[in-house]
Formats: C-alpha cells, structure tokens, sequence
C-alpha cells in the first residue's frame, strides 16, 4: 500500500465510482435477476481489456434536490476494451443510479464514446438499462437523447452498432437502439415501448403486461424490433460476441478471414435429395445452408420472424458471408410485407459492411389478399428489390427449385447485377407455376374439353416439362451454369474467391430514395 495521499484519494474516488448507486441499489438489481453495468461488460469483454471513461463525471443538476444526489460516473459506464482482441467501444447503463436514467452528462459521456468509436473505426456495443429521461432535468435530457440518435444516424453503415436490451428501454430511449444495426433482448427481463402499460390503458383502455406489451418474445415474433432473443445475461453477451466475429471493424475493411478447417471441396451427396420430388411438398432449407457452409455453422438474424425467409450469418471457405434464403417449410417460401423488409435490411446491412451475399431462392411468388395489397407489399416488396439492385458486393444465387414471377426478378437476379447465378436440376424458373400457368393459357380449352381434369394434367404435364425447368433460363445466359446439388459447396467458395476483387459502383448522388 502507498502511503501517498494523493494516489489513497485517487484509489478512493475510483473505488467509490465502480460502486454506481451503491451496495443497497447493487442488491436489489441482482434480485431481479440482472447483472450491475460493470458485471455486464465482464462478461461481454475480454479480461482484463475494459478502459473505462469518464469515471469522475457527475450531474450538475441541483434542482429537485439532486444537488444532494451525486454519483461519480453519473448513470452510465463508458469506455472500451477488445473481442476476441479486436477493438469496440461500449457504453452500460447503470440501473443502480437514478434508475439508469439519461441526463445530461450520462448522453455527454456517450456522444464523446461514438464520436471517438467514428473516428477509429470501430464497433459500437450499448448495453441500455434505462427508466428512460431524467425528468428533473427536464428538457435537457431529451436534447441528450436527440445529440444521441444524430450520432447513430451518422455512424451508420460506417462502423457497426449493436444494442443489447437488458432491462427497461422506454419513451425516446428506444430510438436509439432502433437506430442501430442489431437488437439483442432478454427473454422475460428486458422490454421496450414507447408507452408504458399505464399510458396504454388510459388512452386505449387496453390492459397488457410490461411483457406481452414489449417483451423480448413480442419484439423477436411480431413486431421484428429484436433481432436476436436469448435466455439469460450472459447467452445474450456470448450472442453478441459471436456475431461480431462476423463483421469488419468498419466499412472500409473486408470481414475477418478464419480458417475453419472445413474442406472447401467437400461435396454433400445428401443434397442431390434434399428437394422432394413432390413440387408442393416442403422441405427446411436451413438444412441446406448448414450442409454448405462450414462446419455446419449459421448465426441466424430474425429467426422467429418473419420464417418464411432466413436470413444470417456463416462462414464459406473461412470467408463471412450474408446468407439470404426462402424458406419453403413456412408459408411455401412466398415473399410477404414482413418478410421483404427483414431480407431488405440485412442485404443493406452487408453490402455496408462488405460482406457478400448468398441467396438460395425457392419462392413461387407474392404473398396474395387483401392484407398483404393495403397493407402496402408493393412498396415493401419494392424495399427488397431496391435493396438488392444498390448492393455491390459479390451477389451468389443458387436456385434450388421455384424462381417464379415477379420474385424471380427481386431475389438476387442476373438482371438484378447477381454475379454468379446457379441453378440445380430441380430448379423451376417461369412467369408463374404450371397449374396456374395452365389455367390462363388454355382456359378455352379446358372449358371445352370433355374430360378437364385429365386434359388439364397432361397439359401441366407439358407445361412443366417446357417452361418449369433451369434450361430455358440457362439458354439465355440468366443462369451461368445448372450444377450437382452436391457440388454447390465448391462451386460457391471458388465464385467468392473470384470475386474477391470485384468492383462495382453505383452513379454519384447524395443517397437513393428507398420506398420507405
């Protein structure tokens, strides 16, 4: 021990700010079954990596009584440490402290956190634990929220930003992680609305729980706000550093290369049965992607909304890769309103962030009705298209087995700038499919004909022989070539290896006007 009482003073004050609201306050937060900010980042750091900022920070607010109230650090932890030795930058709000609310100096110490993570290059990690803004600060604290929300504005698509929502997240504070590439939530501990149940049940009469009003299960199923749902604290902080292995530190570097020790000419004779015979019949297509990629590994975004598209991440050949793919086993694999947006935003995320994009397209068409028509899936139908047609980077595709109409175009397209488009044998690509196809074309003749059932199964029949297969498509050059299932793997790692160094440019303009 130094008998200096300058460096006692330091170790005092620095002891006395890693307490937060104190050991009482400490208690009750792990009661509820939460971590302290600092436990939290512990956990999501590597050891012994963390360098925090600003730990002698406080309010200066001395109405409402506050001028008593004073914590070093205020309510929230700043500072950075590495993953898996890569550098982030990470902010965690401390529930201990004023409920975790943002005030002037707590949205200070983030704003400088975001504007040092712009100007290095380097991911963005929030961990919000917030009663929202600190209302004796009154409109300060929402100045706070809006100086955030411009950062993450203008961060976006140059480094990545990633929310975890450990706790509540209400009112303005959920812009903020809305506003970032990922949402990370904690199954039956973290929410987040813009109006509590209280407000709810004034002004609707509505009477819903913190859980079923915005609950982790409500945002990760219906509403598509959280991007991953995980059990605990710590599988939500494991999640985060295993997506990040992913992803570049910013937008002008490549993702990181891992050798996985997966055979890249590895073939997979399973594939040449995965499609039943049956064209009706469904299969899981998430079972392809996990024979194709390496190891068998896929990081999936979104998976249970929205099912009938898959989207993720996983690694081809050791390289990270976007993976975009139709899934037959839900709703036949049809493109709707939610799903459109949920592949929209994932291809715009990759192409940001130079990741190449895997599409494997089983998918007959649009969603119909009347829902999907007025609740607008032709501007979201358009968002997926308008998504894929702006992408630069390498753009795989790989038929597997309906390419139908209008969806044809929008999934990654030869026409669309895809670079390397494959088809299997299995695969159908055509106006729409043969049954349908059959009823428009010969409707005179179906309705003359003296057996119409049997006359409409040979033409069928012949439709699909003609139309509903990949050699058509190929004659023209839409398809570059019609390959063994089983050999998809190889294939796919030898077009990304050849487009490592492709380039591609959109004309110059300040920003394109996506339908949103």
């Amino acid at each position: 021990m130094t008998d200096n009482p300058k460096i006692k003073r330091l170790r005092e004050l620095k002891a006395q700010s890693r307490l937060g609201g104190g050991e009482t306050r400490i208690e009750a937060q792990h009661k509820k079954g939460r971590l302290t900010a600092r436990e939290r980042l512990d956990l999501l750091l590597d050891k012994g990596s963390f360098r925090e900022l600003d730990p002698f920070v406080a309010h200066r607010t001395n109405d409402f009584g506050l001028g008593d109230k004073k914590f070093l650090a205020d309510s929230v932890v700043t500072g950075w440490g590495t993953i898996e030795a890569r550098l982030v930058y990470v902010f965690s709000q401390d529930f201990t402290v004023f409920g975790g609310s943002l005030g002037e100096v707590h949205a200070e110490k983030i704003v400088k956190l975001m504007e040092m993570a712009l100007k290095n290059g380097a991911p963005v990690i929030g961990l919000n634990d917030s009663g929202g803004a600190r209302i004796q600060e009154g409109v300060v604290s929402l100045g706070g929220y809006a100086d955030i929300f411009l950062r993450n504005t203008l961060a976006s698509g140059v480094i990545p930003q990633i929310s975890a929502i450990m706790g509540p997240c209400a009112g303005g504070a959920v812009y903020s992680p809305a506003l970032t590439d990922f949402i990370f939530m904690v199954r039956n501990s973290s929410y987040m609305f813009v109006t509590g149940p209280d407000v709810v049940k004034t002004v609707t009469h509505e009477e819903v729980s913190f859980e079923d009003l915005g609950g982790a299960s409500v945002h990760s199923e219906k509403s598509g706000v959280c991007h991953v749902a995980a059990d605990s604290e710590a599988d939500t902080l494991y999640l985060i550093r295993k997506l990040l292995g992913y992803l570049p530190q910013n937008n002008m570097e490549d993702p990181p290369f891992v050798d996985t020790g997966d055979d890249p000419l590895r073939r997979e004779d399973e594939l040449d049965t995965i499609i039943p015979d049956d064209p009706g019949k469904p299969y899981d297509i998430k079972d392809v992607i996990r024979l194709i990629m390496d190891n068998g590994q896929f990081f999936e975004i979104h998976e249970n909304y929205a099912m009938n598209i898959v989207v993720g991440f996983a690694r081809l050949g050791g390289h990270s890769v976007g993976i975009v793919a139709n899934q037959p086993a839900v709703l036949a694999g049809v493109l709707d309103i939610d799903a459109s947006e949920k592949a929209g935003r994932f291809i715009r995320f990759c192409d940001a962030f130079n990741i190449p994009i895997i599409t494997f397209e089983d998918v007959p068409g649009f969603l119909p009705g009347t829902v999907q028509e007025h609740g607008g899936i032709i501007r979201s139908g358009a968002k997926l298209l308008y998504a894929y047609c702006e992408t630069t980077v390498p753009k795989l595709t790989v038929i597997t087995r309906k390419a139908y109409g209008g969806a044809y175009d929008v999934m990654s397209s030869k026409h669309i700038r895809g670079d390397i488009n494959l088809a299997w044998p299995t695969a159908e690509i055509a106006v729409m499919g043969p049954d349908g196809a059959v009823n428009i074309i010969f409707r005179h003749e179906l309705a003359e004909a003296k057996d119409p059932v049997k006359r409409k199964a040979e033409l069928v029949a012949e439709y699909r022989e003609k139309f509903a297969n990949p050699y058509v498509a190929a004659g023209r050059g839409y398809i570059d070539d019609v390959i063994e299932p089983r050999e998809t793997r190889p294939r796919l790692i030898n077009a990304l290896e050849m487009l490592s160094n492709k380039r591609d440019s959109n004309p110059a303009k300040k920003h394109g006007n996506i339908p949103l």
